[in-house]
């Protein structure tokens, strides 16, 4: 199994109080190095289960998760997380610059260094000015930009990032989509990026992997041939958009029917759209 980062017949089952649940069934995929993977499927269907496995936070059931070839089994140092409760992940008490500078002092690093890191980061993500600011004397996408600034100060290989959009309202959203791709495409960083939300997958990815409903397998995997160059004004009309949209939606409404497909037929090209 290759690429930087591998899940290798991930499964996960809780136990508990009698109930025995099979969130996750078989899950193979790889990522690799720098590129952007969307993740999306019904709700209800084991993402953030997988999400929790791949970042070392959960122990899968059996099957493995590997990082530039190692087996993950707990955090990795390469790795780091935006979650979709950017409320519950900062703390109200400490200033935005201390936030983002929180997960740095883990690293042997100066405090000039962590301090430049901050800096940078916040910048990155057009918030230099708000570093003395509290954390709830800012908008909701202002919080969600500073989660991503904590994230990027750690100069993570991979960013796991669990539907870190849901919770803010549609014109926030799209700003933060198109910041992902910028830092992305400045900065070379991998990304797995799951949302629920089709549109979205399909605009941020270079790749969309589509998961059936629980318990999970990989549905179809799916080469999103749009150029590099993305807008929301002109990418979301264009037509190529709308026939993978389209094609997305309908995988999932399959998957939700409990149909899954052979992922493996359609993994190097986009399968023909009727």
């Amino acid at each position: 199994m290759h690429g930087l980062l591998g899940v290798s017949g991930l499964r996960k089952v809780y136990e508990g109080s009698g109930r025995r649940v099979e969130a996750v069934r078989d899950l193979t995929f790889t990522v690799e190095a720098g590129e952007l993977v969307c993740l999306v499927g019904p709700s209800g269907c084991g993402k953030t289960t997988l999400l929790k496995c791949m970042g070392g936070l959960l122990a899968p059931t059996s099957g493995e998760v590997r990082l530039a070839g190692r087996k993950v089994s707990g955090p990795p140092p390469g790795m780091a997380f935006v979650f979709q409760e950017y409320g519950r992940s900062l703390f109200p008490w400490m200033r935005v610059a201390d936030n983002v500078e929180l997960p740095l002092k883990q690293k042997d690093l100066s405090k000039a260094r962590r301090r430049e890191l901050v800096a940078d980061a916040l910048e990155s993500v057009g918030l230099s000015d708000a570093a003395g600011a509290y954390p709830w004397q800012l908008s909701g996408g202002m919080q969600q930009r500073v989660a991503i600034a904590r994230a990027l100060a750690y100069e993570p290989e991979v960013l796991l990032m669990d539907e870190p959009f849901a919770a803010v309202d549609a014109q926030t959203r799209a700003d933060l989509e198109d910041l992902v791709r910028r830092l992305w495409r400045e900065r070379g960083i991998t990304i797995l990026f799951v949302t629920h939300d089709i549109d979205e997958a399909v605009y941020l990815g270079e790749r969309v992997i589509v998961l059936s409903a629980s318990p999970t397998v990989v549905q179809e995997q799916l080469k999103v041939d749009l150029p590099d160059e993305r807008d929301q004004l002109h990418t979301r009309v264009a037509p190529r958009f709308a026939e993978l949209r389209t094609h997305v939606y309908e995988q999932i409404q399959a998957a939700k029917r409990g149909v899954v497909r052979d992922a493996r037929v359609t993994k190097s090209d986009t399968p023909p759209l009727h």
